[in-house]
């Protein structure tokens, strides 16, 4: 049995992995180690270093607020520029939130490009109007409006070199205007293209530049005699061109290199990066196993962004699902990988010996396994529908089952060396969706799948598993049952793998022996359709999750019910034993995360980070992490803070105990200003009243004495204390004397608590209380010395008679 230490208290979100990019602008900072993704409303800031969005810029929050339809980073410092759906520009500094500056574009509709000069003075706009605008940043005003260009605007660049004092731009029209910066006149049209242009690279001779665009052809350019220098056939729509610097290390050159040469990287449609030599129009490089799969439609989009940076001699591809893949220039090798937006999240499995990759089922038919550490990710491509479910097993974490809406199970192999996953084996004997999958925790010698026609299979694995020749590997079904009446949600097989529990929309769960899929019993009990089933990892018991909002846990002798677990309010999709089978935790279908006590059938915690439901939860080897995820398409990890709070609480009590034996020699050593100074830090308001009356003894004029020895917040904390003494007909002396000094204390005026006008609300009621009260007193007491005075003649007349 697990003992106290084990049990978990509380979990805290550690960190939060989120869609970060959804389309739109992206761009990459001159060092390297950010990229400012457009996310929605806003503009994530990723760190490539570790995967993490570190800053957002516009309204994440309030998405309605002002939306941002495009921005530009500066090339030399840490400015971004940012146009919003109000017509505003707006100026930040990327590590602050909040903007610098603000001003109109006046534009008539939205702006899709702005672009800043190499020195951050001037700023080009280009809109839907076909209007593009030449502003000063100095004094954020426009100084040219740059004719001649007609609809939206596609490109808009300045020349890198600040010398030339050139603008370049291309609309609709499909040609490239260059305008000159100081004048605003325009120099020079190219023509050339014959559809949508898509991407300007500048040579760093200041004279050559090359264009791509959707018409299949790249083009070079000689900017000075306004001239074209060859157009290069490329047969592909493409999205982005580069130049390659003549200093960089590109090692995949054939031939050798000449001092003249123009090398260009452009991709689009097809997924491939292609090297050109654009002087000779010679093919140089083609991409080998391109991570973009090409576009399924004619003209349709696979590469939507290529970004160069020069400092890492590396290129990053943007993928049309919103993927970014870093590559090396030198040898094309993939550095890292991200995706941008990974939909639902509908499942979760650690993967890797020491837990080290996590694999993720989303809205999509690849798998993304990312590495914890980086959260750098691969694709794991084979299904060709919606990867649904996913398992591994402790006898081979290196070994991971998947299955997917293609009605399909695949068997996938992690090598120990290089962590690259590979499909090893394929089975497809199911007739419907596969919606859950199971592997034998003991060993790794078969796992089971069940699917929405109803059916559970139990499917034997090879003996020996290889990542060689992978095609060879045909799985087939050794034993198929017709085990439910509706959908069967999941499967999960026992820790000494003899038992499987499946758990259906049916609203029953059933236990199966795992050497021929013999039925050996039908629990019932749940009103509604049952998510999730799970064995104890030491107890004869089985627990089912429901869409009813209950948890059940059954015993696997007698098959009878043994406890409800109750809390959540909405269906519960997911639940895990935790502490040895001591805890449990569960997610539902309203964001929340539960921790519950097996023993007491309480929930000792909940959890709320998640907008909706929460599909996929999973647990380190350690226990000292969560993983959940859901339909937000937001991860969140959950560290363990248990011993943190512990160790605090203990630390508090100690340092508390240390406080009041400090207290209590001030008030022995009769030092009491600095014991009312201590109490009053310390929140205990009996011993303030006390210090209080004992200074009272001495003189109210002490009391004065001793408030003006305090600070502000000192005096905030002790007219609180009399605003609760004040309540008490016993105490009510000593709270209006204390609030009488405060209220005639120079600096009372510098008084700034919150609560302060609700304080002396709530004195009033109590003080006229207090007054009606003590002057009804005083009446009794004039009227009693009254009558006494009024007797006391009388009797001594009488006593001499």
């Amino acid at each position: 049995m697990s003992n106290s230490s084990n049990i978990k208290e509380t979990y805290e979100a550690e960190t939060k992995y989120g869609p970060f990019y959804t389309g739109g602008n992206i761009q990459w900072s001159p060092e390297g180690d950010h990229l400012f993704c457009q996310n929605g409303p806003s503009i994530s800031v990723l760190s490539l270093e570790n995967g993490s969005v570190i800053s957002t810029l516009g309204s994440a929050s309030t998405p309605d607020e002002d939306t941002i339809n495009t921005f530009t980073l500066s090339p030399t410092s840490d400015t971004v520029i940012t146009h919003h759906k109000s017509g505003l520009f707006k100026l930040f500094t990327w590590r602050e939130p909040t903007p610098k500056k603000v001003w109109k574009s006046i534009h008539k509709g939205p702006v899709p490009h702005i672009a800043l000069s190499p020195e951050d003075q001037l700023m080009v706009s280009g809109g839907s109007d076909s209007s593009v605008r030449l502003w000063n940043l100095h004094h954020h005003s426009c100084t040219h409006n740059l004719k001649g260009l007609q609809g939206v605007v596609s490109v808009l660049k300045f020349h890198p070199d600040s010398t030339k004092n050139l603008i370049l731009a291309s609309g609709d029209d499909t040609k490239i205007y260059c305008w000159d910066t100081t004048s605003g006149a325009l120099k020079k049209i190219l023509s050339g293209h014959f559809s949508r242009i898509t991407s300007l690279s500048f040579h760093k001779d200041s004279i050559h530049m090359v264009s791509s665009g959707r018409d299949k052809v790249l083009i070079l350019w000689d900017l000075e005699k306004g001239l074209s220098l060859r157009t290069l056939p490329v047969y592909e729509s493409l999205e982005g061109v580069f130049i390659i610097p003549s200093t960089s290390n590109f090692s995949k050159q054939k031939t050798p290199k000449r001092e003249d040469e123009i090398l260009v990287g452009s991709g689009g449609e097809k997924g491939i990066i292609k090297i050109w030599e654009m002087r000779s129009g010679r093919e140089v490089y083609t991409q080998e196993n391109p991570l973009v799969q090409a576009s399924k439609e004619e003209g349709g989009l696979a590469i939507t962004h290529i970004l160069f940076n020069k400092t890492l001699n590396s290129f990053a591809v943007v993928s049309a699902d919103h993927n970014i893949i870093i590559h090396s220039l030198g040898d094309f090798s993939c550095q890292k990988q991200f995706v941008g937006y990974t939909d639902e999240i509908l499942d979760i499995v650690h993967v890797g010996q020491a837990g080290s990759h996590l694999a993720v089922a989303t809205n999509s038919c690849d798998i993304k396994l990312y590495d914890i550490s980086t959260m750098s990710c691969q694709l794991l491509r084979g299904h060709t529908d919606l990867v649904l479910s996913l398992c591994v097993t402790p006898a081979n974490r290196n070994l991971m089952i998947s299955s997917a809406k293609d009605n399909s199970v695949r068997v996938w192999l992690m090598s120990p060396e290089t962590f690259t996953m590979k499909c090893i084996a394929t089975g497809t004997r199911h007739t419907a969706s596969v919606g859950s999958v199971a592997l034998s925790q003991a060993s790794t010698k078969f796992f089971v799948s069940v699917s929405q026609d109803q059916c559970l299979k139990l499917w034997h694995l090879p003996e020996k598993l290889t990542l060689d020749d992978p095609e060879k590997n045909t799985l087939n079904a050794a034993h198929t049952v017709l085990a439910h009446q509706k959908d069967i949600n999941c499967a999960v097989v026992s820790p000494n793998d003899r038992l499987i529990a499946t758990g259906s929309q049916d609203k029953t769960a059933k236990l199966w022996g795992s050497e021929s899929l013999q039925v050996l019993g039908t629990l019932r009990g749940h009103r509604r359709g049952v998510w999730c089933v799970r064995f104890s990892p030491i107890d004869q018991v089985l627990l089912t999750t429901s869409a009813d909002c209950t948890m059940k846990m059954w015993s696997l002798s007698e098959l009878n019910c043994l406890k409800t677990f109750e809390g959540h309010e909405s269906s519960v999709l997911r639940a895990e034993f935790i502490s040895r089978g001591m805890q449990l935790v569960t997610s539902g279908a309203d964001g929340l995360l539960k921790l519950w006590s097996v023993k007491t059938s309480e929930c000792t915690g909940t959890f709320e980070e998640h907008d909706n439901r929460v599909w996929a939860l999973a647990v380190s080897q350690d226990e000292s992490r969560l993983i959940s995820g859901g339909s937000d398409s937001v991860m969140i990890v959950w560290k363990d803070v248990t011993e943190e709070k512990r160790q605090k609480a203990i630390a508090e009590r100690e340092e508390m105990i240390l406080e009041e034996q400090k207290l209590a020699n001030l008030l022995k050593g009769e030092q009491l200003v600095d014991a009312l100074k201590l109490a009053l830090r310390l929140e205990k308001p009996y011993k303030v009243l006390k210090i209080v009356e004992d200074i009272l003894r001495k003189g109210e004029q002490g009391l004065a004495d001793a408030i003006g020895q305090l600070k502000t917040k000192q005096k905030e904390e002790l007219l609180r204390c009399a605003v609760g003494w004040n309540t008490n007909s016993k105490n009510c002396q000593a709270a209006q004397l204390v609030i009488n000094a405060l209220l005639n204390d120079p600096e009372s005026s510098n008084l700034q608590t919150s609560e302060l006008s609700s304080s002396l609300e709530a004195l009033i009621p109590y003080t006229d209380r207090h007054f009606k009260r003590v002057t009804r007193l005083l009446q009794d007491l004039h009227f009693l010395n009254y009558t006494v005075n009024y007797i006391k003649p009388h009797n001594t007349s009488e006593f001499h008679e």
